[in-house]
């Protein structure tokens, strides 16, 4: 089966980090760019950050940029997300997708895998 399985969400306190993990399994995750998106309650889903299928090129949206960081572990099939100075505004459920191409990543409609999402809420 194909699975992308994001983990490590919480409850953190505004200035506070996180780091997801995105497992990816049945498919060659190497074939892929996997970005993540969010989506706050009442509101759309939005791409974040996407890295390509070779792992040196990220994209973050720019009320991220800065303070998340963006990597992929070939071995473990992995892609986290290190997220720092956490805000408020970032409390959403977080998700990962697989997406083929680098240019359209950050649009939930292209893509083709993704899983259960993860909690992540910014509260003191």
């Amino acid at each position: 089966d194909v699975q992308l399985q994001a983990s490590g969400g919480g409850l953190v306190q505004p200035g506070g980090s996180l780091r997801l993990s995105c497992a990816a399994s049945g498919f060659t995750f190497d074939d892929y760019v996997i970005a993540w998106f969010r989506q706050a309650p009442g509101k759309e889903r939005e791409g974040i950050s996407c890295i390509s299928k070779g792992g040196r090129t990220p994209w973050y949206r720019e009320s991220v940029k800065g303070r998340f960081t963006i990597s992929r572990d070939y071995a473990k099939n992995t892609v986290y997300l290190q997220m720092d100075s956490l805000k408020p505004e970032d409390t959403a459920v977080y998700y990962c997708g697989a997406v083929e191409l680098m240019i359209v990543c950050s649009n939930w409609d292209r893509v083709e895998f993704s899983g259960q999402g993860t909690q992540v809420t910014v509260s003191s």
